[in-house]
């Protein structure tokens, strides 16, 4: 029987993108700018959230991975007070770093991709992850260096499913392909229990989008490999094809560090 582990990266490659489409793609179809990811001035109260702050002390360290803009770690300031946020693009940890300066908190901003970076960072009281176990085809690499980095606990949030799955009906539309429905945070969920870690789970409802904004359909195109000049046609689709709200799952586990 295939492992968990490698039943979760055979499902993503499904979602590799058909070279005769990503040929015509003008911009990068993965591309989020950090305006899409900023984190709210009061921060949602979450279960990742509420799950992080039971483990921070007063003043404690957090490590954001893929922290984009810091919507993960920035929430926890108080009572956080040193955060260190990871990503692989220098726009999101120059939005990072200009999220930190305004809460007045202490920072470290580190351009690398997880888990291969995890050993230029230094272990923190708790470690959050949001939103990037689908983008890691190596879930084990993934959560055993997240848990050596974490002397209290790691939190991880992710979609129920892939979060393309939103957009199946619009690849339909535009290029008569279908998506993949997989994996979900259940096949993360048997990952870490293939690994011996039996974590917390918590799920909340997802967000819902207003599809009329001119930055959800700019992203909804790029995600799409069309042109600029089609924007007009995606945000007339999602009005017919709106993406339903992915609901959001929590998983939090003790550290080793």
């Amino acid at each position: 029987m295939d492992s968990a582990a490698r039943r979760w990266a055979e499902l993503l490659d499904g979602w590799i993108i058909p070279d005769e489409i990503l040929f015509q793609a003008p911009e990068d179809p993965w591309a989020i700018t950090p305006a899409a990811v900023a984190p709210p001035v009061v921060p949602d109260d979450t279960p990742s959230r509420r799950l992080a702050v039971e483990s921070l002390p007063a003043g404690g360290s957090v490590l954001d991975v893929g922290c984009g803009a810091g919507a993960a770690s920035l929430a926890l300031v108080p009572p956080a007070g040193s955060v260190v946020g990871l990503d692989k693009s220098s726009a999101m940890l120059d939005a990072f770093a200009a999220g930190c300066r305004a809460r007045g908190v202490h920072y470290q901003a580190v351009l690398g991709e997880w888990p291969v970076a995890a050993s230029i960072v230094d272990v923190a009281h708790v470690v959050v992850c949001h939103h990037v176990a689908y983008n890691v085809r190596d879930a084990v690499a993934m959560v055993v260096e997240l848990t050596g980095r974490a002397r209290r606990r790691v939190v991880v949030e992710l979609g129920a499913v892939h979060p393309s799955v939103a957009l199946a009906p619009m690849w339909r539309h535009f290029w008569k392909l279908d998506r993949p429905r997989g994996p979900t945070a259940g096949d993360f969920l048997a990952v870490l229990s293939e690994a011996g870690i039996e974590p917390v789970v918590a799920q909340a409802p997802g967000r819902r989008h207003v599809h009329a904004t001119a930055e959800f359909v700019a992203m909804t195109r790029r995600r799409l490999c069309l042109p600029v000049e089609r924007e007009a046609e995606v945000a007339e689709a999602l009005q017919v094809l709106p993406p339903s709200p992915i609901e959001v799952w929590t998983f939090a586990w003790p550290g080793d560090a």
